[in-house]
């Protein structure tokens, strides 16, 4: 009896504990590395449920699971995600690390479903913004590419109207304008901003990369060659795709930081989350994030008007001397006494105060096995304030006294409304893979200048105008079919399609008070003149092969026709080529032909705007193409520009962890859309009567217009080196980036009116040739330092930028800015796997380009020109960063 209650008490023990082993399957194991260093904060999740636990300083881990030989789903930021099914009750795994971006699938630079980075005919540089961003300095688009593309340039401008708030961009050292932006492969609108400030990128029309938030993007996809004959018009530099976030999950990030001088704030609000759709890769990712960044001064004289009191006890005002000994002391207290304070007399220069509003979303829905609807798009609110040149109280036919005795500072403030979306379809016929997809989007730019007056209407003068907008919409249709054939040669790919797209321009006047009789001091309104409601539309249809002809040779065809309906057709070709010496080592290169048709601003913008012109501020015009007074002076009609483009590269993949490429490029761009100096003054600054009496008619003394002027040739050289290694227990990536650019313009300009045979320094001078040819370094180059190790992480990146020099031309003179290193660095720790906080610095040293010369700084106000890192200085900064 007692053998038997001892054989039931083990049963029932037995059976006890195999059911509380299947509620309660406990697993212990370890996280290493491929050779053998413990990982910490691996991520370990039982497939199929919501339990989960991290790795500890040992690598060491304890789960427990419901179900007997569950699956282990394990991941660490860096490392390769791998996915196991647990047999025993200890599990021994290794993690492999990611594989360099440069392995990354790619978009652009190849139809090709299967092609990476290294194995495209021509160079892609691939930024995983994701991966990066919480510890990067910078956290615009713009700034991040900056320094992370050695050929990409962005600087923010100082009193430049518009310009100021939709900071301009350049790839290889050409136009905004020619370079293309996609999001997630589709085309994305430009903006309806014109540059007309003698700014970087003079009389173009770029893309708003600002419009995007950068918590939005997965990553961002570079191709630096020409690409006309395949993605169209603009891509005559290059391409920059924008891949937006697909992840599931929750992030949040907060981020503030100010210059070293106390200004320029900026706080920086995202969030991001995205959840599953589905069982067959479905998912819907949504974004909203608020920058506010506040503004800057970098004005020479701070304080640039002085005053002192009559023994009557009424105010005078003093320019301010440059001899210190000349000037009065500011009396603090009678400034108070009479309400007012230094600040109400500063010379504003430098970064506008700028506050941004951004949601964007992207979505994909697999409806069966062969169709998936996709959708992405958003909505980008900016409001901006910039300054004008001060106006003195000497300058009695810009000031109205009553309102203004000391004279005013004018504000140009602008409301940016940016909407986009683009949806589709994606079908799956057999092997053919057809993708129909509508993409629209709109830019609206709407002006309001306060603190100025309009010195027609005397003591009436409000001191407020709505000074009007502008508009730009573009709708693109497109249908993609491609098909890769496993079997022909080593692989063939064949893409074909065609494109529709519709363009409009608006100019919408403002208020009469804003344009009358001069119209508002600094930015007179758009008048009923300056009207426009214009649009158009063009077809194009390509054809893009790719063959893998053996598994050394690849041989890429591309050919595009387009036609618009105001300029006319053209059509564009390209021919790729890469062959393997070695497996880890290629040759490639490309020829093309490209072009990019006239923006519709280029033909139908005009204002009339108070410019500096040879040290005097005039109303100058910028007249239409087709106006009465182009016609009179003999403008020609605008033309497409034309380009071709050669570059040759080597790929060196020495290990898994190193790779290296060097590309050289040529580009050459014919009948290049320029916008020409203020005609009206002849090459010495005095006044050409017969110009001044004909721009009068129109309430302007000089004039300007967009013109096919020049030609250029553009020589230039890429180095991209990135090395991934283990250092003791952490993981360390080195990245050396260096680009050479050299930008000419051709001596013998195109199609000059005869009435300015003599004055090409005038019609195109040396100020407007030097935007092109030195205001953007011809050297530029980025060493980083980035290692990762427990809960640690340390980037150091040191940026050159090379010389740049200016011309000043007609009023000022030629300079040399010397090469700089700017200095970033940052720290960031987990608290826990899914908490980190970051502390850091953008230019760490407080660098500056060198001190304008004085000829160059509008009477001393200019302290620094916007050039190389531009005019903030240090910008010290800290982070948190969650993510779910």
């Amino acid at each position: 009896m007692r053998k038997k209650l001892k054989l039931i008490i083990t049963l029932i023990l037995t059976l006890s504990s195999s059911l509380f082993f299947a509620q309660n399957h406990e697993i212990s194991g370890t996280i290493t590395t491929e050779t053998g260093i413990p990982l910490e904060f691996a991520t370990i999740l039982v497939k199929g449920s919501k339990t989960s636990t991290t790795s500890d300083a040992l690598g060491k881990f304890k789960i427990s699971s419901a179900v007997n030989n569950p699956t282990l789903i394990i991941s660490l930021f860096g490392y390769q995600t791998r996915e196991i099914v647990a047999k025993d009750h200890f599990v021994d795994i290794q993690l492999v690390l990611e594989n360099n971006s440069l392995d990354e699938i790619v978009v652009v630079g190849s139809r090709n479903p299967k092609k990476s980075k290294l194995e495209t005919a021509v160079p892609v540089d691939v930024v995983n913004l994701a991966k990066i961003r919480n510890t990067t300095p910078q956290t615009t688009t713009n700034d991040i590419l900056t320094y992370l593309i050695p050929s990409f340039n962005s600087n923010r401008q100082s009193s430049a109207d518009g310009t100021e708030h939709i900071d301009p961009a350049s790839l290889r050292g050409l136009g905004p304008d020619q370079v293309l932006v996609l999001i997630n492969g589709k085309r994305r609108h430009t903006t309806s901003l014109v540059n007309y400030q003698n700014t970087v990128g003079n009389g173009s029309v770029g893309t708003d990369l600002s419009a995007i938030p950068a918590s939005a993007i997965k990553r961002i996809e570079v191709l630096r060659d020409g690409a006309a004959a395949q993605y169209g018009s603009d891509a005559i530099a290059g391409v920059i795709n924008l891949v937006l976030k697909d992840n599931a999950g929750l992030e949040a990030n907060a981020t503030y930081g100010s210059t070293s001088r106390d200004d320029g704030q900026t706080t920086n609000l995202n969030l991001n989350y995205g959840t599953k759709i589905g069982n067959k890769g479905g998912f819907i990712n949504f974004t909203g994030e608020f920058n506010d960044r506040q503004k800057t001064n970098r004005s020479q004289n701070h304080n640039l008007i002085i005053f002192d009191q009559s023994a009557q006890g009424n105010f005078f005002a003093y320019e301010y001397a440059d001899d210190p000994a000349q000037s009065r002391q500011i009396d603090d207290n009678l400034l108070a006494q009479n309400g007012l304070k230094r600040d109400d007399f500063n010379f504003q220069i430098g970064d506008a105060k700028i506050q941004n509003i951004q949601g964007f979303f992207n979505a994909s829905i697999p409806l069966n096995d062969q169709i998936e609807f996709y959708a992405s798009g958003g909505v980008s609110h900016r409001k901006g304030t910039g300054y004008g040149f001060r106006r003195l109280p000497s300058e009695t036919e810009s000031v109205v006294a009553s309102i203004f005795p000391f004279g005013f500072q004018p504000e140009l403030n602008s409301v940016v409304t940016d909407l986009s979306s683009s949806f589709g379809f994606k079908f799956k016929f057999g092997e053919w893979k057809l993708d129909l997809s509508n993409t629209i989007g709109e830019n609206k730019f709407v002006y309001d200048v306060s603190n100025t007056n309009n010195f027609s209407l005397g003591d009436a003068s409000p001191t407020e105008f709505k000074a009007g907008n502008h508009s730009f919409l573009q709708n693109t249709v497109n249908a993609d079919i491609s098909r890769l054939y496993k079997d022909i040669f080593s692989g063939l790919n064949v893409a074909f399609g065609a494109e529709y797209r519709y363009e409009k321009y608006k100019i919408v006047p403002g208020e009469e008070a804003s344009y009358m009789n001069g119209g508002a001091q600094s930015f007179p309104g758009f008048s009923p003149l300056n009207e426009v409601n214009e649009d158009r539309n063009s077809v194009g249809v390509y054809a893009d092969v790719e063959a893998d002809i053996t598994d050394k040779f690849l041989v890429g065809i591309a050919g595009r026709y387009e036609d618009y309906t105001d300029f006319g057709n053209t059509i564009n070709g390209k021919l790729s080529l890469r062959y393997k010496i070695l497996d880890n080592l290629f040759v490639r290169g490309a020829i093309s032909s490209g072009f990019r048709a006239p923006s519709l601003h280029q033909q139908y913008f005009n204002n009339i705007a108070t410019d500096v012109v040879d040290g005097e501020l005039l109303n100058s015009g910028i007249f239409r193409n087709d106006s009465e007074v182009a016609k009179q002076l003999g403008i020609p009609k605008l033309k497409e520009e034309t380009s071709r483009n050669y570059s040759f590269g080597v790929v060196f993949s020495p290990t898994k962890q190193l790779h290296i490429t060097a590309d050289y490029y040529h580009i050459r761009i014919d009948n290049r859309i320029i916008l020409t100096g203020n005609l009206g003054n002849d090459a010495y600054g005095e006044p050409v009567p017969e110009l001044r009496n004909l721009f009068a008619q129109y309430g302007a003394q000089t004039g300007r217009f967009f013109t096919n002027a020049i030609n250029t040739t553009t020589n230039g050289l890429d180095v991209v080196i990135d090395y991934d290694l283990n250092a003791g227990r952490g993981k360390l990536n080195l990245s050396l980036l260096y680009n050479y650019n050299n930008n000419q313009v051709d001596n013998q300009l195109n199609n000059i009116p005869s009435i300015f045979i003599g004055q090409e320094d005038v019609y195109y001078g040396p100020q407007e040739r030097s935007l092109i040819e030195s205001n953007t370094p011809k050297h530029k180059g980025t060493f980083a330092v980035n290692y990762n190790i427990a809960k640690w992480n340390f980037l150091l990146r040191n940026t050159y930028f090379g010389e740049v020099v200016r011309d000043g031309f007609p009023f000022g003179g030629i300079q040399r800015h010397n090469g700089k290193v700017v200095t970033d660095l940052t720290i960031a720790y987990k608290i826990t796997p899914k908490l980190q906080f970051a502390l850091g610095a953008n230019n760490l040293f407080d660098v500056f380009p060198d001190k304008q010369i004085y000829e160059n700084s509008y009477f001393g106000v200019f302290k620094y020109a916007p050039v190389q890192m531009g005019t903030t200085g240090a910008y010290y900064f800290g982070r948190m960063s969650f993510s779910l």
